[in-house]
């Protein structure tokens, strides 16, 4: 959330290698602090995130990942990006896809025009406050 509690938006380009995952990882984990999100779910987050670009990494044809965060309290939504070869999608039955799914409220995953999009969304609320 920006200072004037309105909802906020974080745009992050990083070059498709293993070796700047952890900025995206660092930025939602720090995003989702500011905003409530419990230790529990910062840590879910970070892992998913993790999850969401080591998917897209080794696919990236024009080595550049992108990364959109997006906030409305209590939800944060993450989409991660990038330029794909034609018809390639992620395996949903992977154990990584599952290990995803199992870490955030939804994930979804979208090709248009070459570029396949992985959108997480999570929430602050712990179960007794939804």
């Amino acid at each position: 959330m920006s200072s004037s509690g309105q909802g906020a938006e974080v745009r992050l380009t990083i070059p498709a290698d293993g070796a700047y995952v952890a900025v995206p990882r660092s930025v939602v984990g720090n995003l989702a602090a500011r905003n409530n999100f419990t230790v529990d779910a910062i840590d879910d987050l970070r892992i998913a995130i993790d999850e969401a670009c080591s998917l897209l990494l080794p696919q990236a044809t024009d080595g550049v990942l992108e990364c959109v965060f997006a906030i409305q309290p209590p939800l944060m939504t993450v989409t991660t990006s990038a330029t794909v070869p034609n018809g390639w999608k992620p395996d949903t039955g992977s154990f990584g896809w599952t290990v995803l799914a199992a870490l955030v409220e939804t994930v979804e995953a979208e090709t248009i025009e070459g570029r396949l999009t992985i959108t997480v969304t999570a929430s602050a609320l712990t179960p007794e406050d939804a």
